[in-house]
């Protein structure tokens, strides 16, 4: 039927916010009271779908600031659902419980592929995330590698042909289990940041980008910091593991 359709993150490029009958039954309510809490400027009508808006653009002046919240909505699905500063959607993630996380596909509020973070197996360096534009997953744009140094959580670096330069490559200083990090461009200038939110724990976060950053991109990094560093990790069968 259609839920076997829907199996895959791949499949649901194209498909956009559910009605409350894809929700969990037993939590409708829950969760958008919860919503109130993790967005105060949303307060969603039961049974409304709004047309979604476009995926926040970072080329303001002002940082772009984001609410993610560490669940899908989708029902049987783990995954983040992200909030502008308006309380609008800008992201999803949604994965079947069944399935390893090993390959995530961040969208927009569109449903549209921002992009694809693979796991690279058999890595000499360590742990790897592979970060695709869009669908496409034959030639990376960044990979983001666990680091073991420091305060030091992770380097993301820009792949041949994808711009690569020293303004292009970052560094991932913090912890993530508290929600609280910075991401470092080459010059050490601090280019994002992840904070943590009060009163509703570390299942929601903020994510603050600075001008001239790719919002979507820095939204991947979340990604692959979650597969790396949560634990449970929210996406991934640790079963999976090599």
């Amino acid at each position: 039927g259609d839920q076997a359709q829907l199996s895959h993150p791949a499949r649901l490029l194209s498909y956009r916010l559910p009605s409350l009958q894809l929700l969990q039954p037993c939590s409708i309510l829950d969760r958008y009271l919860y919503m109130a809490k993790v967005h105060p400027n949303m307060v969603p009508a039961p049974g409304a779908v709004d047309e979604a808006p476009c995926a926040p653009s970072s080329s303001t002046e002002e940082p772009t600031t984001l609410t993610v919240w560490r669940k899908s909505l989708l029902f049987d699905c783990k995954g983040f659902t992200v909030f502008d500063a308006k309380g609008n959607l800008a992201y999803r993630v949604d994965s079947y419980a069944s399935e390893s996380g090993d390959e995530v596909v961040l969208m927009d509020a569109a449903g549209c592929p921002a992009f694809t973070v693979r796991r690279k197996r058999f890595s000499l360096q360590g742990e790897q995330w592979l970060v695709f534009s869009g669908e496409e997953t034959r030639r990376p744009v960044y990979t983001v590698r666990r680091s073991g140094r420091g305060k030091t959580l992770a380097h993301v670096t820009a792949c041949a042909g994808a711009g690569a330069g020293p303004s292009y490559d970052y560094e991932v200083e913090g912890s993530y289990a508290r929600r609280s990090c910075v991401v470092y461009d080459g010059e050490r200038r601090a280019v994002a940041e992840i904070r943590p939110k009060e009163v509703v724990g570390t299942d929601v976060f903020r994510l603050v980008v600075q001008p001239g950053v790719g919002v979507s991109l820095a939204m991947a990094v979340v990604v692959a910091l979650e597969q790396m560093f949560a634990r449970p990790s929210l996406l991934r069968s640790w079963s999976t593991v090599d």
